[in-house]
């Protein structure tokens, strides 16, 4: 160990020659002389090796907060102590073989076994030079390549001078590749504070547009909430009237016929309307030519009597009904049914109309197509009932009896004249 607080980088130079004609020597001197082939496997130490290669290994090789802390456990030194001088100092200390300089020997063995396993395989200084090169070339393994080719029991004084040309070049690109990654980073630091600027506007953007976001989401909810409650009160208000309308189809089973015989009665009616159109036309017509005929020629002399006049039909003869549909057309209301049991009496179908006092007109032509015969009281019918019967009968041939007076004998005498000659003789007289 030397008085001096630190070795000078590079350890100590002889004056002569100059470091060109030593270059220049050695490198006639090595390129005469073969390669030097291993004599042994011992690898050199680190207290071994040329003390002026300890500066490049230990600051290659070692980080300085490493380097702190493998010297603090063998020597005791303030914490403000520079790197520089701790650097110098196991510098110092790897000149002779002492407690730091074996804990960094171990150290260098154990973090690098690796490559030196790898550079073992070189039996003499040229392909020990090839690995150098090679990781130098490549820089990713500078401090394994250094510790294991400078220990490596093949490195001559040649291979020795190269590397530490090649590691004091390297140092000095790595400086100035240091100064220029400074600058750079400094302009990284102004361009990452911009940039984290602008983060933080993008940032708190973001948390207003989110912010507005969330409250339109909940809105949103809210309004889906509001329509599935609206939703469920429609599908429960159909539900009940599902179940309404399902018990009115009970009540009513044949709601679909009475349905259909609407329809069909609404399409009669608009058809019956449509001939009741034309009937009128017709009796319009009628009526003038027979207001014609009668100023032309007189008029025929009625065959009249008590009950009015028939038309086809002998009042001499008796009108046989059995098995045939007679219709009464007018008539007092409280007569229907004694007409009805008269004319059955005689084995006749009963068919009644009221002339048009409460039914409809339109039924009537319906029921004069179904009659056999008819029977008219004129005088309880209206005038245009009495015109569409009698026009009915005329233009389909039926025959038909008009009576002027209501009453079942009436309707007894004109369906059957016996009774009415029997009526017609002088009662018995009776002698005591």
């Amino acid at each position: 160990m030397t008085a001096h607080p630190f070795h000078v980088v590079g350890g100590s130079f002889p004056t002569q020659p100059q470091p060109v004609e030593i270059f220049a020597g050695n490198a006639r001197h090595h390129a005469a002389e073969p390669p030097s082939v291993v004599k042994g496997s011992r690898r050199r130490k680190l207290w071994e090796i040329p003390h002026k290669f300890h500066c490049p290994v230990i600051g290659v090789c070692f980080d300085v907060d490493e380097l702190r802390a493998m010297m603090g456990k063998v020597m005791h030194f303030p914490r403000d102590t520079s790197d520089f001088v701790l650097h110098t100092t196991a510098v110092g200390a790897c000149e002779e073989r002492s407690q730091l300089a074996n804990i960094l020997h171990k150290h260098l063995e154990r973090r690098f076994a690796l490559t030196i396993r790898r550079f073992a395989a070189a039996r003499d200084s040229h392909a020990l030079a090839a690995l150098w090169n090679d990781e130098a070339r490549r820089g990713a393994e500078i401090p394994a390549a250094l510790w294991a080719s400078w220990t490596h029991p093949a490195c001559d004084a040649r291979l020795e001078q190269q590397i530490y040309g090649d590691i004091h070049m390297i140092q000095h690109q790595v400086g100035s590749g240091s100064r220029a990654d400074l600058a750079t980073l400094k302009n990284l630091r102004a361009e990452n504070e911009q940039l984290r600027r602008q983060l933080d506007a993008a940032r708190h953007d973001n948390e207003s547009l989110r912010a507005e976001k969330s409250r339109e989401t909940r809105a949103l909810g809210q309004r889906i909430v509001d329509l599935r409650a609206d939703l469920a009160g429609k599908e429960v208000r159909c539900a009940s009237l599902s179940a309404q309308l399902d018990l009115l189809r009970e009540t009513l089973p044949d709601l679909k016929d009475r349905q259909a015989l609407a329809r069909r009665a609404n399409d009669a009616e608009a058809r019956a309307s449509a001939l009741a159109a034309h009937a009128a036309t017709q009796e319009e017509e009628v009526s003038r030519l027979k207001h014609a005929l009668d100023q032309n020629s007189p008029p025929a002399a009625p065959a009249d009597d008590e009950n009015g006049h028939f038309l086809d039909v002998d009042r001499n003869r008796p009108v046989n009904i059995a098995g045939k549909c007679v219709l009464c057309v007018g008539g007092r209301s409280g007569a229907v049914d004694a007409f009805r049991a008269a004319i059955e009496q005689r084995g006749g179908r009963f068919l009644h109309h009221d002339g048009g006092l409460e039914e409809s007109l339109h039924r009537i032509d319906g029921a004069l197509a179904a009659a056999d015969l008819v029977i008219c009281q004129s005088g309880c019918i209206s005038h245009n009932a009495y015109w569409r019967v009698k026009e009915q009968c005329k233009r389909t041939g039926k025959p038909c009896i008009f009576m002027k007076r209501g009453g079942v004998s009436g309707l007894s005498r004109l369906i059957d004249p016996g009774e009415r000659d029997e009526a017609a003789k002088p009662l018995p007289v009776v002698k005591n």
